[in-house]
């Protein structure tokens, strides 16, 4: 219908189906669709061609770029395999105690310093090769033999020998700062047995005390002879030296005057208890081994022997007549040509 003014005021007609084929956009969004269009073209050409959306390289890129930087070079352990002179520092066995005879020491037989030709000593065997070395700064293959002049304060260690029978390894910053006295190209360290060996399993020095003292006894060395090389022998294996004695008469009496019994005590009892106390001494060990073998990795002119000694298996005619626990002439033998092959090796065995 039409009103009286003309103008046809009905409704538009709806059907179910619309003849248009989409809605009409406003102007507005049509814009918004190009610029998101131009947009995401943008973005899949930079990324064709090696751009980032923030402007800069993107991952591939970055990868590459990094991977073209120096990297730090590794520090380079510094080591000369034939040093002039020698100083040793430890306990009873480097003192060559019980070899020549009965509680007392013996240094011309120590495997490190000594002088006695059937021993043919560390000092000895390195004196008879090449001096000088791999190593650009090791004092040009010159120093003062067995420790120099052997002169030093306290009045001990003329033969380069500063080690001390029954020595713990809270000593050897002590001995470490003698022995620098004598500024010698290479140390000797073999230590750890007496922290073991205590009364009882109980009074064995703790893992975290050990690892202190030798931490101390490289910083002495070091604030006076930065450049003095270290070599650091493991501890022997005790439980080995109780099987090779446990039988012997004469040992089994000498071990009941006080030797080592966290170790030795009641030498053939194989029950649980003392096959627990003797498992308890042998882990320390381990554990012993491996602060020294961990410390001395963190100096790059320090050598560990890898468990070289400890895994020696020394035999009866090695072991001393008065003891059977300490090297006699040949064990002492067997140490020097032990740590000699590690001394003189390109890259330490084990």
């Amino acid at each position: 219908m039409t009103d009286s003014s003309g103008t046809d005021n009905r409704k538009p007609e709806h059907s179910g189906t619309s003849r248009r084929t989409g809605p009409a956009l406003p102007s507005r969004a049509v814009t918004l669709c190009v610029f998101a269009a131009v947009l995401v073209a943008g973005l899949v050409l930079a990324v064709a061609c090696g751009g980032s959306p923030g402007g800069g390289k993107g991952d591939g890129g970055q990868r590459a770029d990094s991977s073209s930087r120096p990297h730090p070079a590794k520090p380079q352990r510094i080591w000369n395999r034939h040093p002039g002179s020698v100083a040793a520092v430890g306990d009873s066995i480097t003192r060559g105690f019980d070899a020549c005879s009965l509680l007392s020491d013996c240094t011309k037989v120590s495997w490190a310093t000594g002088t006695d030709a059937t021993v043919e000593s560390l000092a000895a065997r390195l004196a008879d090769g090449p001096a000088g070395g791999d190593a650009k700064d090791s004092k040009d293959g010159k120093g003062e033999k067995n420790g120099g002049d052997g002169k030093d304060s306290e009045g001990d260690g003329g033969d380069g020998n500063f080690a001390t029978s029954g020595a713990v390894m809270a000593d050897l910053p002590a001995q470490m700062r003698k022995a620098a006295r004598s500024a010698p190209d290479l140390v000797t360290v073999m230590i750890g047995a007496n922290d073991a060996c205590r009364p009882s399993v109980q009074q064995m020095t703790s893992v975290e005390e050990f690892r202190a003292g030798f931490q101390e006894a490289m910083r002495t060395l070091r604030a006076a002879q930065p450049r003095t090389q270290v070599y650091v022998s493991s501890v022997p294996d005790l439980k080995r030296l109780w099987e090779q004695g446990r039988d012997n008469p004469i040992g089994r009496r000498v071990w009941g005057l006080g030797i080592c019994q966290s170790m030795l005590k009641d030498p053939q009892a194989v029950d649980g208890a003392a096959q627990q106390r003797r498992q308890q001494v042998q882990d320390r060990v381990v554990a012993y081994n491996s602060v020294l073998k961990q410390e001395c990795a963190k100096d790059l002119r320090c050598r560990y022997d890898n468990g070289a000694v400890f895994r020696y298996r020394f035999t009866e005619d090695e072991l001393s007549r008065w003891d059977w626990f300490h090297p006699n002439k040949a064990g002492q033998r067997s140490l020097a040509e032990l740590a000699y092959r590690q001394i003189v090796a390109k890259r330490p065995e084990g």
